[in-house]
Formats: C-alpha cells, structure tokens, sequence
C-alpha cells in the first residue's frame, strides 16, 4: 500500500544493454520498475549506439515503471548514462551523428594530440571521441548521453550536468571547457533543476506533465549515490560489465596521469575514482552463472591468474592503450577457467585500491558493491577475501536509485548524503576470511610481476602493492 499523500521520485539510467527505470519512495521503497533493451554495434574498438534508440527505450521503461503510480505524487526525475559517451546534435537538439560509447577507441590518434597540448585525457574519453566525430561528421552540438533524453523530457536542447562534462574537458576547478574547436554546451552542477516534463513528452512517456526534471551524473556516480558512499573516505565498487570504482573525498585526489580523475559532487566535494576494462564482460554468456559459482569455489586458488580484459587496451589501474587480456597458467576445466575470471576482477579490484592508496585517498570508510555481479553471493565473498575488507551490500545495486536521490536532493534543496542515506537499504555485510585473503596473496604478486614485466604496471605502483600485501 502507498500513501496518497507520498511523493515518490523516477530515475532513469541509461545503461549499455538497456535502460532501466526505477520509482522510489523517499524512504527508499521501490513502487515500480521497468526496462528495455538497448542494442549496440562492437568491432574492435569501434562500439557505437543509435541515439534515437534511448528514447524508443526510456519510453517503455518508465511506463513499465509508473504503472502502480496510483495514489503517488512524482516529485522530480534525473537521468543517468555511461561515462565518455558522446555525439553530435543540431540546434535543436536532434542527433547527427552515432553515439561513440564509453569504451570506443577510436579516437587515440586525438588523445595523443591533446595529451601532447597537456590534456590529461585517455583515448576512449568524450573530448577525443568528439573531435574524430566533428572530423567525419562535420560540425555539431557536442552532446553527452542523457542530454538526449532530457532535451526530449522538456522539449528544448539543455544544459550538461558537469558529471558528463568532465571526460569531454572541462575543468570542474575552474568550472570551464578546454580551449578546443568544438560546439560545447552549458554547463551546470548535478542536481540543477533543467526544466519540467513538456506535453508532447508526457504523453510518450506516461510522465506527468510538469514533472521537474533534475541534471544528472555519470552511472558510476549514480551507482555511487545507491551505494550511500558520500562521507569521505567510503567507497563504491560497481562491478558490471566493466569495474569503475567511486569515492568521497574533501579534496581532489592528484593524478599526474589521468588514470584517477575527480567529479564534483552537488555540494562541492569530491568523487574520485576510475574506470577498468575488466569486469563481468569477459565472462562466458553460455554458460549458467550460479551453477558455475557452485563449481567455481572448489579452485581457490584457481590454476590460472587471469587479468580478464572485457576489450583491447586498460584504463585504471594503469593506462595502456594496448594491453589485451592475459591468463597466466592452464585451467583444468571449464570451473577453474570460471573460478580464475572471478578471481582475477577481484585481483584488480585490489590493485585499483592500491593504487589509490598510493594517490593518497582517503579508503578508511565503508566499502560498497553494486552492480550487476552483486547479485552473485559467491563473487561478492570471494572479492571481500581477496581485497581483505569488509563491504556491504545494498538491497537496490541500481543507478536508477541514485537518480532518484539526486532527483528529490534537486527539488527538496535536501543534502544528497542525508537523502541517499535514508533511501539505501543494506542487505548483506561482508567479512574477509583471513585465510582466505592468505590463499589468494601468492597469485596477486604473480598479477603484479606479470603487469610490471609487459609494461603496463608502473613499477613504484607495482613496489607499493606488494609493499601494502606484505
């Protein structure tokens, strides 16, 4: 049962195999969900989207979402997308070009060039992508994921959130774009009230009319918000088909290199973090996951080390470009192949802590995993034993959620932690079994030596990590 006087809040997030909608109470109770697939076109490092296929999708979602509205006032929306994910648009806001995706790397040859101006920007980054994109396209309105679909909500072209903006250049210091020749747009903070839900979009949707519509954030921050990892020093992990880790922090965390790059939460603090290409992505589709999780616990320590690569090249820990993925010993069956997928994510996992450790960020907090993989209890055991802390985990894994916090903070004026907060709900606390976390010391100094010794593992970072396992 719903109060009719409750306000419930929508978030929409615009992931890479579907969008997914979520309606939540204040108090974090989910009143509707929907969803429907997205299609996408890999190649090599070519992976690109139809644009015009978000909106076709967010229509289904959020009506399969507001269908048990009854009784509930919807107070404001936000809208999430993956992080890097560009195209072009004309003055009204309508699509000219594809959608280069978070991973595309097409774009290194602008990179490099940029990198070389002193741009500390990665090849599959949005400023690149949309300069290859101006040069095989011609000119448009540089225009990030869910501008797409909160231009159509209110009926006119919107400013970015400064989330989106940030691997497209901008400064978020000195709140200003890069001296680059692009069409870039308006930016605002996350959380900035954008507009209000136009007829015509209302009644394609299912969403009232008149309805706030609230500037979003990247999906890993809006894993992130899910998660209630806001306080300084808390941490989300959010394991999907790739690895992007996000923290709080009363300052930028400093990375020379890029690899750790810092967005700007709504009240002016910090989120650092980074974003692998490991993940859930390299496991095999065809075969059933929970029944090779049960198969998949009888080789700990698996036969083979694996640095399970979902596409060419790494982001975080360490960039390189064309690192590709590795296994390093024989797996005796198709369980050990699987126990060594799950093992060698979570041995990431623990270098990318490490390597933020070695930043200086702050980890004293609480860690959190969301994200698809959550859902499995033995990967999420298994990652706690292997990085040696403990973690939580939510009852809702979903970005949508976070959106929907970031929704009601927009309107309410409330703080995002304080709202966040009261909407998560955790299901599971994790403990590391210490001879567990033992078990899996000898493979993840094999990890590293293997990094260190291809080139891609910077060798002080590689130094700090085994100084940290001993």
């Amino acid at each position: 049962m719903t109060d009719e006087n409750e306000t419930a809040w929508l978030g929409i997030d615009l992931g890479t195999q579907s969008v997914r909608a979520l309606l939540v109470s204040a108090a974090g109770t989910v009143l509707g969900r929907g969803s429907a697939p997205l299609d996408g076109r890999r190649e090599g490092v070519r992976h690109e989207q139809d644009p015009g296929e978000w909106w076709e999708a967010v229509r289904t979602a959020t009506r399969s979402a507001l269908l048990t509205r009854s009784g509930v006032r919807l107070g404001g929306l936000a809208v999430c997308g993956t992080s890097g994910t560009v195209l072009l648009t004309d003055a009204a806001g309508r699509p000219t070009s594809p959608a280069l995706m978070y991973d595309d790397a097409r774009a290194a040859t602008e990179a490099a060039a940029l990198r070389a101006a002193g741009l500390a920007v990665q090849d599959t980054w949005a400023l690149p992508k949309a300069l290859w994109l101006v040069a095989g396209h011609g000119k448009g309105r540089v225009t990030h994921q869910p501008d797409t679909v909160t231009a159509r909500l209110v009926g006119r072209p919107v400013p970015t959130d400064s989330s989106h903006a940030l691997k497209t250049g901008y400064d978020l210091e000195r709140d200003a774009w890069p001296d680059v020749d692009l069409d870039l747009p308006e930016v605002v903070r996350p959380g900035t009230r954008l507009g209000e839900v136009c007829p015509a979009a209302a009644e394609a949707t299912g969403i009232p009319a008149g309805t706030p519509v609230v500037a979003g954030m990247t999906d890993g921050c809006a894993a992130q918000i899910a998660a209630g990892a806001l306080r300084p020093g808390s941490w989300n992990s959010v394991l999907g088909t790739t690895l992007v880790l996000k923290g709080a922090a009363p300052e930028p965390v400093r990375d020379p290199t890029g690899v750790v790059y810092n967005h700007r939460a709504p009240d002016g603090t910090w989120l650092p973090g980074g974003a692998s290409s490991v993940g859930a992505g390299a496991l095999p589709a065809d075969l059933d996951p929970a029944a090779m999780d049960e198969r998949a616990a009888a080789y700990e320590p698996s036969g083979a080390v694996a640095y399970p690569l979902v596409s060419r090249g790494e982001r975080f820990p360490f960039r390189a470009p064309d690192a590709t993925a590795l296994t390093l010993g024989t797996p005796a069956d198709d369980a050990d192949r699987w126990a060594g997928l799950l093992q060698g994510v979570a041995l990431a996992e623990r270098l990318c802590l490490d390597y933020l450790h070695h930043l200086g960020a702050p980890l004293d907090g609480p860690l959190t995993f969301t994200g698809g993989a959550a859902r499995s209890p033995y990967w999420n055991q298994l990652r706690a034993d292997i990085l040696g802390r403990p973690a939580r985990v939510p009852e809702q894994t979903e970005p949508a959620l976070g959106m929907a916090a970031l929704a009601a903070h927009g309107v309410t004026g409330e703080p995002l932690a304080d709202v966040a907060e009261r909407m998560v709900r955790i299901r599971t606390t994790l403990a590391p079994n210490p001879e567990r976390t033992t078990l899996f010391a000898e493979p993840y100094a094999r990890l590293l030596d293997e990094l260190t010794e291809r080139g891609w593992l910077p060798t002080p970072v590689a130094a700090h990590a085994h100084g940290r396992l001993n």
